[in-house]
C-alpha cells in the first residue's frame, strides 16, 4: 500500500496526470524518487504515441516539431521548465555562490530565464523538425534515462541549502533504495534506445552521460550542491541534449 502512495504522490508532483489524493507522510515520501523514472516511462508513452498519431494523420515538419516540443511542457504542468528558468537566471547573474541560491529562491522571471527558454524551445523545434518521426524513440527513452539520473543526483550529490525540495528528499528518502533504483530505470531505457536507433541511440546517450557530467561540475562549483531547480534544469538540458546528439548522429549515418 504504501508502495502505490509514493507511485501516486510522483505523478501527482511530476505531472499533470490524474491521480488519487494520498496523504504526504515521511513514509511515503522515502520511496517517491524511486517512481520517478515511471512518470518519464509514461510521458514517454504519450510523447511516442501522439508522434505516431501525427504521422499517421500526415502531420509534418513544423506542426510535428512544434508539438512534440510543447507535449512534455502539458504533461508535466512545467514544472521542471521552471527549474529551468530560475537556474538561467542564476547563473546569468555571475554573483556569487549565495546571490545565485537567492536568485533560485525569488518567484519572479529575470531577462536570462526568459531568453533561456526561447533558445531551449527553438532548439528544441528544430531538432525535431530535422528528426521527425525517427527521433521518438530517443525522445520516449530519454524521459526514463533523465529522471534516473536527475533521481540519482538528488540523494547523491550535497545539498546547496538546508531547507528546500531536495533537502528534504534527502532527508525523508530510502538513499541506497533511491540509487540503486534508479540503475534497472537507465539500463532497461538505454538498452531498448540502442535495440531501436543503435547508432542514434549511442548518440544520444553519450550527450546524456556528459550532460551529467557537466551537471556534477556545475551546480558543485557553482552552488555547492544541488537544489530541486536544479535537478529540473538537469533534466530539461538532458532530453534536449540527447535529442541533439540522437539527430546529429542520424544525419551523419543517413
Amino acid at each position: 500500500m504504501r508502495v502505490l502512495q509514493s507511485l501516486c504522490i510522483a505523478f501527482s508532483m511530476y505531472s499533470r496526470i490524474p491521480m488519487p489524493k494520498v496523504k504526504w507522510t515521511e513514509e511515503n515520501m522515502g520511496c517517491v524518487l524511486c517512481f520517478f523514472p515511471a512518470v518519464g516511462a509514461v510521458e514517454g508513452l504519450l510523447l511516442y504515441g501522439a508522434g505516431q498519431l501525427m504521422v499517421l494523420g500526415g502531420f509534418q515538419n513544423m506542426f510535428f516539431a512544434a508539438v512534440m516540443t510543447l507535449l512534455p511542457l502539458l504533461i508535466t504542468g512545467g514544472i521542471h521548465g521552471d527549474g529551468l528558468i530560475d537556474t538561467l537566471d542564476a547563473m546569468g547573474s555571475w554573483g556569487d555562490r549565495e546571490k545565485k541560491l537567492e536568485i533560485l529562491k525569488d518567484p519572479h522571471v529575470g531577462a536570462f530565464g526568459v531568453m533561456g527558454l526561447a533558445v531551449y524551445l527553438i532548439w528544441s523545434i528544430a531538432v525535431w523538425s530535422e528528426g521527425g518521426a525517427k527521433l521518438l524513440p530517443v525522445a520516449a527513452c530519454g524521459c526514463v534515462c533523465s529522471r534516473a539520473l536527475s533521481a540519482f543526483s538528488v540523494v547523491t550529490f550535497p545539498a546547496a541549502k538546508k531547507d528546500g525540495l531536495a533537502k528534504t528528499f534527502q532527508e525523508q528518502a530510502k538513499k541506497r533504495a533511491v540509487q540503486l533504483g534508479q540503475l534497472p530505470w537507465f539500463l532497461a531505457a538505454a538498452g531498448l534506445m540502442l535495440w531501436l536507433l543503435p547508432l542514434p541511440g549511442a548518440g544520444a546517450l553519450v550527450c546524456g552521460l556528459l550532460t551529467f557530467w557537466y551537471y556534477h561540475r556545475a551546480v558543485c562549483a557553482r552552488f555547492g550542491g544541488v537544489t530541486g531547480d536544479l535537478a529540473g534544469f538537469f533534466l530539461q538540458v538532458c532530453e534536449l541534449a540527447m535529442l541533439t546528439g540522437g539527430a546529429a548522429v542520424w544525419y551523419l549515418c543517413r
